[in-house]
């Protein structure tokens, strides 16, 4: 494989992105009680754990869409307003939800390094 430093770096923030992302989605499953707090109440009060549960679902599939390199650009646009609203719906947990800016601005590099110029 002969990869360029623009391919290279491309890759780097598809694979950092997408072990976050399938790291918080299997963690979900074995642990839920770890996680459970970060569902907003008003969403808990609707769907209860099975919100959880989609998010868990949503994050796995985000990831290996990420793995998959096809249409990268959608994905990491996906993938950085999931990020978004996780912060603001826990921005009083800043000092754990921190990450999440992190992986969202790396999110908006991957989606700018990989858009379309049609």
């Amino acid at each position: 494989m002969d990869f360029n430093k623009n391919q290279l770096a491309i890759l780097s923030l598809r694979i950092g992105i997408a072990f976050a992302l399938l790291y918080a989605g299997i963690s979900i499953f074995l642990n839920p009680l770890a996680w459970i707090g970060f569902v907003p109440g008003f969403v808990r009060n609707i769907a209860g754990n099975n919100a959880l549960y989609a998010h868990a679902v949503f994050d796995i599939f985000l990831g290996l869409w990420l793995l998959s390199n096809q249409k990268t650009f959608y994905a990491a646009s996906l993938t950085a307003l999931n990020l978004f609203f996780i912060t603001i719906f826990n921005f009083s947990a800043m000092e754990i939800v921190f990450r999440d800016v992190t992986v969202f601005f790396a999110c908006i590099a991957l989606a700018l390094m990989t858009r379309d110029k049609k």
